[in-house]
């Protein structure tokens, strides 16, 4: 039978931390209203610079070469893969499922012959991922927006990026990260960044009519705007990513501890229950033994 005063103790604990799990779903909460509305302005700037550099780039792919940061090197040997999670933990299967994924990359890319390289964004990727690829991480970055996420932070890791870029470092980059979509769903994206991909236009069916586009002249050329702008919408990209990755993160640890919270008031009832029947218990046996000592005298 189990001991009251150890059954008392358990029911404490557990509700100290139901309070602790309660305080950081608050506190999540109020930081996920805040970083969800960051990540849904930067998300049409983004996705605008995207479009602008495509249209750019199909005018330059039809007339000749192109800045370096579009046309890449002629190889896809080497492979960059920017891996952005989160420095605390707590938050659910988010660092998992980042670290999932980026494992799974890994193992594609080396079946298919191809040199891997690692730049962690965030101490839990880092951890994880050192047990097995220590030899592949190249760069880690830790505490990235503690206070405020902002460009600057972005900027730095862009910067990093393009120099290992211009060294001969790597020839494709990608950024493996959490994009949001609700506080209870975050989508594991891999976006390629470096060199910038174009999207492919499907081609139009037999007999359709055939959109006209207008027609636009650069001043400058097209290939020293992109000169300008590739560097810049890397940055963009990336501080998009962190972004979205920000915002998955507070989501999925406000769900995490509301889970946790729930789990803990189901404990505390069980072990209620167990406490008050075993008081019950040990309550009728001193009754029975008063009763037969009585009967006894």
């Amino acid at each position: 039978m189990p001991n009251l005063k150890d059954l008392k103790l358990r029911i404490d604990s557990v509700k100290s931390t139901q309070k602790i799990t309660s305080a950081m779903k608050m506190v999540a909460a109020s930081k996920l209203r805040r970083a969800q509305e960051q990540a849904e302005a930067a998300r049409p700037f983004a996705e605008r610079m995207g479009r602008m550099l495509s249209s750019l780039a199909v005018n330059v792919q039809g007339g000749g070469e192109g800045p370096k940061l579009m046309t890449g090197t002629g190889s896809d040997q080497v492979q960059l893969l920017v891996v952005i999670s989160s420095d605390r933990g707590l938050c659910g299967a988010f660092n998992g499922s980042i670290v999932r994924e980026t494992r799974r990359q890994i193992q594609r890319l080396q079946a298919e012959g191809k040199t891997v390289k690692l730049l962690t964004v965030g101490r839990k990727a880092r951890d994880q991922l050192r047990r097995d690829y220590a030899s592949l991480i190249v760069e880690s970055y830790e505490d990235v927006g503690r206070r405020k996420l902002s460009f600057t932070d972005a900027d730095r890791i862009a910067k990093k990026v393009l120099e290992m870029f211009d060294a001969g470092d790597y020839d494709v980059c990608s950024v493996v990260y959490n994009q949001f979509k609700s506080a209870i769903s975050q989508v594991v994206t891999l976006q390629q960044v470096v060199p910038f991909a174009v999207p492919e236009t499907a081609p139009a069916a037999e007999g359709a009519a055939v959109e006209a586009k207008p027609v636009y002249e650069f001043e400058p050329d097209e290939e020293k705007i992109l000169a300008e702008l590739l560097p810049r919408n890397l940055a963009i990209q990336i501080y998009r990513s962190l972004l979205e990755s920000a915002a998955s993160e507070q989501g999925a640890r406000m769900t995490a501890m509301d889970n946790a919270t729930r789990n803990a008031g189901d404990m505390i009832n069980r072990l209620t229950i167990t406490y008050n029947r075993t008081r019950q218990a040990y309550i009728t046996k001193e009754l029975i033994e008063i009763i037969s000592g009585a009967e006894a005298i």
